[in-house]
């Protein structure tokens, strides 16, 4: 299994636009996205958050680091 990276939640936000997600709306610092096959949708995201995002975005680690 490999680890987690360590990036910034504009550089996750980058990469689901890559693999097809878009931006339906913000508030705040809180992007809500959504992919059209209907999956789940400044500072570094820990390691946990990343993981559970990846998990709603039903991605590996190894696909989010291609993304990248």
């Amino acid at each position: 299994m490999s680890r987690t990276p360590r990036i910034t939640g504009r550089e996750l936000i980058r990469a689901l636009k890559k693999a097809g997600f878009e931006v339906i709306r913000t508030r705040g610092s809180h992007h809500r996205l959504r992919h059209d096959d209907g999956r789940h949708r400044g500072e570094t995201i820990g390691p946990g958050l990343l993981a559970r995002i990846l998990a709603d975005c039903d991605m590996t680690n190894e696909e989010l680091s291609e993304l990248l």
